[in-house]
């Protein structure tokens, strides 16, 4: 198995097992949705860098003792995440913001909205995993770790055009699906 093919099942499994590479890779993976994830928690870039510094920690030291039920990391990562996020929200009204994070907390911890939005990430998951093998690769490294059309199609082997193609109609599949699981 190359490494481009080695799935995050593996590489969790490596991580918890004490591999830098492999929570490296997991890192490199999944730190800008998880940044976006933080940003619209927190509401501030530096805040966000600190959320997303935190969740990576808390997930090394969780690894060990975390079995994956999925194909990717990414709805544990973002569960850390919104809670880490909950916690820079509670430490910043204890420092002083009272008056504007009083009236954002609540509305940024609605459990409800967390479970249409793990829900959305389950069903995107799975529309994901249902496409071919040359869709999921253009997939991942478009749209999760931020290739342009030209590097992604000459890292396997296609043309641009096939790249911008394919990629707009995942998108368009994935943007349906999100769309079938938010609530009227």
């Amino acid at each position: 198995m190359a490494d481009d093919e080695i799935d995050d099942r593996v590489l969790v499994a490596r991580a918890a097992a004490g591999s830098e590479m492999a929570f490296r890779t997991l890192y490199r993976a999944y730190v800008r949705p998880v940044y976006w994830t933080a940003l619209g928690f927190v509401g501030n870039p530096a805040d966000a860098d600190d959320v997303v510094q935190d969740t990576f920690v808390v997930a090394w030291r969780k690894l060990p003792r975390m079995t994956l039920e999925g194909t990717s990391l990414l709805p544990w990562l973002a569960t850390i995440c919104r809670l880490q996020a909950a916690n820079r929200l509670r430490a910043r009204a204890r420092h002083g913001a009272h008056d504007e994070l009083d009236t954002e907390m609540p509305a940024r911890i609605d459990v409800e909205r967390e479970v249409v939005e793990a829900e959305m990430v389950r069903a995107i998951l799975a529309e994901i995993h249902g496409l071919g093998e040359l869709d999921r690769e253009i997939f991942r490294l478009c749209a999760a770790e931020g290739y342009a059309y030209q590097a992604a199609a000459e890292r396997l082997g296609v043309t641009h055009g096939t790249v911008r193609n394919r990629l707009s109609r995942i998108r368009t599949r994935v943007r349906a699906t999100a769309m079938e699981t938010e609530t009227p």
